[in-house]
């Protein structure tokens, strides 16, 4: 209840819940005055990902509290974080408090140390998120193993000589060779920099985007023109070779499977087990295109027991996918094959059955649609198994097929 007294001071009569007289301004309630006082020197708490505000332990600072900028984070998931620039002491807690909030705002603008690796991991933390073909994700990392000697280059710092410096002398250790950049990563590595440095120069990471200061020399065009190989299809000696070592070589089964289904290198890896029917033998998948996407594939009768093989392997395994990469005695998230992986391993079956030394990773799908078209199944039944796009807009949008039709189809090839 509020109740009206004399203010010691001037007499008049004042609330006794004031803080002070109004006529006056003499002190009333100074328990009130201290509780609002404390209040307003409360310590306001940072958002996630802010920063830290940490106060100095030495009495002759008189700017003690220090701001910390994140700019990251390591491999444990934890923030890394520098002085906020150009001032990164201050007075009070609030003071540092503001400081940050207000970098916040544009926290790029006060990085003169970013690194091209910090750049690269801000770029693809937001361009990977645009990308639904996990090949053009791996063709960008690909291309920046080779760029290693500028990993810890400010950003602002980069010029065509650097970039020109990874695209010739860059080298990348796989399987404990070390091998230089081809000609086509090459052009891998001038598109990666373009991209990356217009995101930076859009953000006001750096001044100018020297990447595309520069062109690709004829030379590397040229090169290029010349490593682009036709994909060829097994003869039949070759897979009766296959055919012959069956488990006796590794992954000869899964080159078997892709010759008798159409799948391209990267889909057999993403093949799950929740979309393999065994009793009906078809299985869903596919990924690249619309119409690649979600597409019922019959299981040829040739190739059932080799799928079933890998079923109850990745039944054992705890594995959502049906194939998995059991030859390497690694961490457990190495089960699944990648493109990388299932290229390395045709490599190998290749040498060691000693077949044609051009074939790659394609093949098994080149193979397949070879055969389709030997045994004269539906050209639409083909397009619709390996992924291809229809253009007849009858076939397209107004007929009905049925999958059994399709194993119908996919059982002339004998």
């Amino acid at each position: 209840m509020i109740m009206l007294i004399k203010c010691p001071e001037c007499n008049l009569q004042v609330s006794d819940h004031a803080i002070a007289c109004p006529h006056c301004g003499y002190p009333i309630n100074t328990k009130v005055a201290k509780q609002q006082q404390s209040k307003s020197r409360r310590k306001k708490r940072l958002p996630n990902g802010f920063g830290q505000i940490t106060k100095i332990k030495n009495s002759n600072l008189r700017n003690p509290y220090r701001a910390m900028v994140t700019v990251g984070k390591d491999f444990y998931g934890k923030p890394i974080c520098k002085p906020l620039k150009p001032n990164a002491y201050f007075k009070t807690y609030n003071d540092a408090y503001a400081a940050l909030v207000e970098y916040n705002k544009n926290p790029y603008d006060l990085d003169d140390d970013l690194t091209v690796e910090q750049l690269y991991e801000k770029w693809t933390d937001e361009y990977f998120k645009t990308l639904t073909n996990p090949s053009s994700i791996r063709t960008i990392k690909s291309a920046w193993n080779y760029c290693s000697a500028i990993y810890n280059m400010r950003a602002k710092d980069l010029r065509p000589r650097h970039i020109k410096g990874c695209m010739e002398d860059g080298t990348y250790v796989v399987d404990g060779v070390e091998k230089k950049a081809s000609s086509s990563t090459k052009t891998k590595i001038k598109s990666l920099f373009n991209l990356m440095l217009d995101y930076a120069n859009e953000n006001d990471l750096v001044e100018k985007n020297y990447a595309r200061t520069f062109k690709l020399s004829d030379d590397i065009i040229k090169d290029v023109e010349e490593e682009k190989k036709d994909h060829i299809d097994f003869t039949d000696e070759e897979m009766q070779k296959l055919w012959n070592n069956l488990y006796d070589v590794d992954y000869v089964d899964v080159l078997l499977i892709q010759c008798y289904s159409g799948w391209r290198p990267q889909e057999l890896g993403l093949l799950k087990m929740e979309n393999v029917d065994l009793e009906n033998w078809f299985i869903t998948g596919g990924m690249k295109t619309d119409a690649g996407k979600d597409r019922v594939v019959p299981v040829h009768p040739k190739i059932r027991s080799l799928i079933k093989h890998r079923y109850q392997e990745a039944l054992s395994l705890g594995s959502e996918y049906l194939i998995n990469c059991t030859d390497t005695k690694t961490h457990r998230s190495s089960l699944k094959l990648t493109y990388d992986k299932y290229r390395h391993r045709v490599e190998k079956i290749v040498n060691k059955l000693e077949l044609n030394p051009e074939h790659r990773a394609h093949d098994g799908r080149i193979q397949f649609a070879t055969m389709a078209k030997d045994a004269k199944v539906n050209e639409y039944a083909l397009k619709r198994i390996i992924g291809h796009k229809i253009d007849d807009l009858t076939e397209k949008t107004y007929t009905k097929r049925k999958k059994e039709w399709l194993m119908e189809e996919i059982l002339k090839i004998k």
